[in-house]
């Protein structure tokens, strides 16, 4: 089983998988980001079919009622620097998972775990303590 903490903060995968994620893998008390409402906000924009748009509204609706979501705010701006930075220095570009960068800085700004299904897009970011959370099988 993953480390579970009191708190933390769910990507925006984590979040779109959390009926194939068993609860005790996740915070006690789990945390989005408005970046992870921005991302979901496109979802329903970009929908190729009605079924898939409706789908994607009710997903974001859903999170909207749910969460409060943390803000990118000053202290988050400043942190992203140093995502940005560390990524840099790990090989990877940092423009190429913005989003990602953002949730980051978030976590680092509120010294609050990252629990993701996909850790590899949080690979080379120093200061993030990234949770892998797995998916259930079958």
């Amino acid at each position: 089983m993953s480390t579970r903490h009191r708190h933390g903060i769910l990507d925006t995968s984590t979040l779109i998988d959390l009926s194939t994620i068993d609860p005790r893998h996740l915070p006690e008390q789990p945390f989005i980001t408005t970046i992870t409402l921005a991302e979901l906000s496109v979802g329903p924009l970009v929908a190729v079919d009605e079924h898939e748009r409706s789908a994607r509204q009710a997903h974001l609706q859903q999170a909207e009622a749910d969460f409060s979501p943390l803000p990118f705010d000053a202290a988050a701006a400043r942190a992203f620097g140093r995502v940005a930075a560390s990524v840099r220095r790990s090989g990877r570009k940092a423009s190429a998972r913005s989003y990602d960068g953002m949730i980051a800085a978030i976590a680092i700004a509120t010294a609050l775990p990252i629990y993701t299904c996909n850790p590899a897009d949080f690979a080379g970011i120093d200061e993030l303590v990234v949770v892998p959370v797995p998916r259930l099988h079958g």
